[in-house]
């Protein structure tokens, strides 16, 4: 079951377990330069205001109609993360597992490959959460994306036009895969809970015309996918839950929605001039290779001056200030934390 509470999607899959939930954000964040520079993370700028598609069906395009699910506005200006959250679950001492498939158009991020639903391990065409905490972009190298910035519907940018050489579904796919449950008791059985114990595991966050809007690679920064290392035969392929969500021109919302979109956040510039924090997140979690299809793949600014376009603004370059590092290290069952002298 999906469903859209506090401007997220929630998956959950009581048929598995009644804490099998998956709570999936779309995040604001700062458009970075798209100078060839590599960049550390971006903050949030908070979530996108997310809107059910059925309930505007005047207002909006056939196929989104069509495909359902949800909406949310997106200037040029900005760009997006997507955040995972999974439950804790305390009797076991962790949190459900999932493995999520994500495409912009019918690309998925990960691979670059043409959009199926089913999950492949070899390549590994999907993320698993927990274990990856968010996603900003296209897997274009090991530890290295181009992040999702958007650009109109049909004016040849997106990953999906640049690929396949249509452009003709834009926004968002998401389907997600629970762990199965036999799987998941026999990795973490049941552990009676203990009143003064803290059973909860650390969070990170980063702090924060035509109404079709695509994603397409901007600037690069520094990222990582991380590699499954669970068997791929633990995944319970046979349930799953699939969601659209599409993307709006900001200067359309209201029409279609009859709201005001957020106001238009700063540039990066502007935001690293005021001290605020950009973030470098660490895991011992092995990273994937980046996606072979994506190697060719050029940015909006690169492809913009083919065109003799200039499709963004504010792309100035700059050295990122006050870089915080996030280190998040597995916890095992059997492991005795050292202390390190000094």
């Amino acid at each position: 079951m999906i469903e859209l509470k506090n401007e997220s999607l929630v998956f959950t899959f009581p048929e598995i377990h009644p804490k099998a939930y998956l709570k999936i954000s779309f995040k604001r964040t700062l458009r970075i330069p798209d100078d060839e520079n590599l960049y550390p993370l971006p903050p949030s700028l908070g979530n996108f205001p997310i809107e059910h598609v059925d309930d505007f069906p005047k207002n909006l395009p056939e196929k989104w109609i069509e495909h359902g699910g949800v909406m949310f506005p997106m200037y040029q200006s900005e760009a997006m993360w997507i955040d995972f959250e999974s439950e804790f679950i305390p009797e076991h001492k962790t949190k459900y597992p999932f493995a999520v498939k994500i495409a912009t158009g019918k690309i998925n991020v990960i691979t670059g490959e043409y959009w199926t639903d089913s999950l492949s391990k070899q390549p590994q065409d999907y993320l698993v959460v927990p274990g990856q905490p968010w996603i900003d972009g296209y897997c274009i190298e090991k530890g290295v994306i181009r992040q999702f910035v958007a650009m109109p519907l049909g004016d040849g940018y997106s990953a999906e036009a640049q690929i396949t050489g249509q452009e003709g579904t834009g926004g968002l796919q998401i389907i997600v895969y629970p762990m199965k449950l036999e799987s998941f008791v026999q990795r973490w059985p049941e552990i009676p809970a203990q009143d003064d114990e803290d059973m909860d595991t650390p969070t990170f966050y980063r702090v924060s015309r035509r109404p079709d809007m695509v994603l397409a690679p901007g600037g690069r920064m520094r990222q990582e996918i991380y590699k499954d290392e669970f068997d791929h035969s633990e995944w319970e392929l046979s349930t799953c839950s699939r969601c659209f969500a599409h993307m709006a021109n900001s200067q359309m919302w209201k029409k279609i929605t009859g709201k005001y979109p957020p106001t238009t956040p700063p540039t990066a510039k502007e935001y690293n001039q005021s001290g605020l924090p950009w973030f470098d997140y660490y895991s011992d979690h092995i990273p994937l290779a980046g996606a072979e299809a994506f190697g060719a793949l050029e940015s909006i600014s690169s492809l913009g001056k083919k065109k003799r376009q200039a499709p963004l603004r504010d792309n100035t370059s700059f050295s990122p200030k006050n870089i915080l590092s996030l280190f998040k290290r597995r916890k095992r069952s059997n492991q005795v934390r050292e202390w390190k002298n000094g």
